[in-house]
C-alpha cells in the first residue's frame, strides 16, 4: 500500500528519533562527518568519552590497531551499548579511522598474531581476586548494556565486559596482555604492577579471558523483511478505532496512559478532512525489566498507536519493535522486542475486528 504524506512524516519521525546523531553541516571531512554521524554521541566529538571509551587517549590510540578498530565496529560490542555496524561500507569505516588516527602521536603497535600461553585455571583465580569488582563474575560486566543501569554514576565509563565476543574476536592476545600491563591515562583501572601482578600471572590472566572465546563472530543480519513500521487499516469510524485500541490495551495487561493530538505543540494548521491521536499505553514491569536490558529502549517507550482519518480512510500504525531491535547488537533485548512486536500485533488486529 503506498504511503500517504502523512505515514511519511510518522516513518520519518520514527528513524529520526532512533538516529544516534545528527550529522554536523560543519564537518571538514568525510572521516569527521562520519564519526560525529556515529560515533560522536558515545565517545565524544573529540574523542575523549563519555558512555563509551576515550578514543583520544595515546596509552588507548598506541594499542589500538587498525585492524582492532575496524573489528570493532564491524562486530560492536554484542549486549553492551556498543552497537555492529555491520551495514557500513568499508570504505566509510575505513574513514572514520582515518580520521581517529588524526588524534595518534605515534603510530599503533603491530601485535603478533600469536597465541599466550598461560595457565587459564590460575587466571580464574587471579582474576577473581584482582579484576571481578570492576568487569563482573567471569568478566561478564555489569548487568545490561553498560549503562547507568550497569555502573555507579560517579565513574566516567564503565569497566568492559572481557567475556564478550565481540571484543575476544577483536582484540589480539598481546594487546590483551599490553592493556592490563600498561597504565591507562584518566582510568581507574591500575596498572599489573599496581596489582603486584608477575608477567606469568598477567599471562594466566589473559588465558583465562580468552578461555571466553566461542568461535568467530559473524556480522549480525539485518531484519530484511521486516518493515519500519506497522499500519493496519481500521473498518470502523475514527471514534470507535480510538474506543477499541483503548479496551484492546485493557485486555492485553497493559496500562493506557494518554491521547495526545500528533501536531500538539506545532504550530501547523490541521488539513481539512484529517484527524491524528497518538495512543499511549504502558506495562510498568515490562518497561522496567526493558530498561534493565538496555536503556537505549527507552527511545521507543512508552508505547504508542497512531490512529489516523484521512479522506475517509482510517488506518491505526505504530513503530515495528523487530525491525528497531537490529539497532541494539543485543539478543536478550531482540527477546523483549519480539515480545513488544507480538503485543502491538495483536492490539492492531483485535481493534480492526
Amino acid at each position: 500500500m503506498p504511503l500517504s504524506s502523512l505515514h511519511k512524516i510518522l516513518l520519518s519521525a520514527v528513524l529520526l528519533t532512533c538516529s544516534s546523531y545528527s550529522l554536523s553541516s560543519f564537518a571538514n571531512n568525510r572521516g569527521e562527518a562520519l564519526y560525529e554521524q556515529n560515533c560522536a554521541i558515545c565517545h565524544g566529538p573529540e574523542g575523549t568519552g563519555g558512555m563509551g571509551a576515550q578514543l583520544a587517549s595515546q596509552t588507548f590510540l598506541e594499542a589500538a590497531s587498525s585492524q582492532y578498530l575496524k573489528q570493532t565496529i564491524r562486530l560492536g560490542r554484542p549486549g553492551r551499548i556498543m552497537p555492529s555496524f555491520y551495514w557500513m561500507p568499508e570504505s566509510d569505516i575505513d574513514a572514520i579511522i582515518s580520521f581517529i588516527g588524526q588524534w595518534r602521536k605515534t603510530p599503533a603497535r603491530i601485535w603478533p598474531n600469536t597465541t599466550i600461553n598461560g595457565d587459564a585455571i590460575a587466571g580464574n583465580k587471579l582474576f577473581s581476586s584482582h579484576c571481578a569488582s570492576c568487569h563482573g563474575e567471569q568478566g561478564r560486566g555489569g548487568v545490561g548494556t553498560g549503562m547507568h543501569f550497569s555502573r555507579p554514576t560517579n565513574l566516567p565509563v564503565t569497566a568492559p565486559a572481557l567475556n564478550n565476543q565481540g571484543l575476544l574476536n577483536a582484540m589480539p592476545d598481546h594487546m590483551l596482555r599490553h592493556m592490563i600491563v600498561q597504565k591507562r591515562v584518566n582510568s581507574i583501572m591500575p596498572s599489573a604492577d599496581q596489582l603486584g601482578l608477575s608477567a606469568q600471572q598477567v599471562d594466566n590472566i589473559v588465558s583465562y579471558i580468552r578461555s571466553f572465546q566461542q568461535s568467530d563472530l559473524k556480522y549480525k543480519p539485518l531484519y530484511d523483511e521486516e518493515p519500519p513500521s506497522l499500519i493496519v487499516e481500521s473498518p470502523y469510524s475514527f471514534e470507535e478505532t480510538i474506543s477499541n485500541i483503548k479496551r484492546s490495551i485493557t485486555g492485553s495487561n497493559f496500562i493506557h496512559i494518554r491521547d495526545q493530538a500528533l501536531t500538539e505543540g506545532f504550530n501547523v494548521e490541521q488539513v481539512k478532512g484529517s484527524r491524528q491521536t497518538i495512543i499511549y499505553f504502558c506495562n510498568f514491569n515490562f518497561l522496567y525489566e526493558a530498561l534493565k536490558i538496555d536503556p537505549r529502549v527507552g527511545m521507543f517507550l512508552p508505547c504508542r498507536i497512531t490512529v489516523t482519518e484521512e479522506n475517509g480512510m482510517v488506518q491505526m500504525m505504530s513503530i515495528n519493535p523487530k525491525h528497531l531491535s537490529q539497532l541494539f547488537n543485543n539478543n536478550e533485548l531482540d527477546e523483549s522486542c519480539d515480545k513488544m512486536h507480538e503485543v502491538y500485533t495483536n492490539i492492531l488486529e483485535d481493534a480492526s475486528l
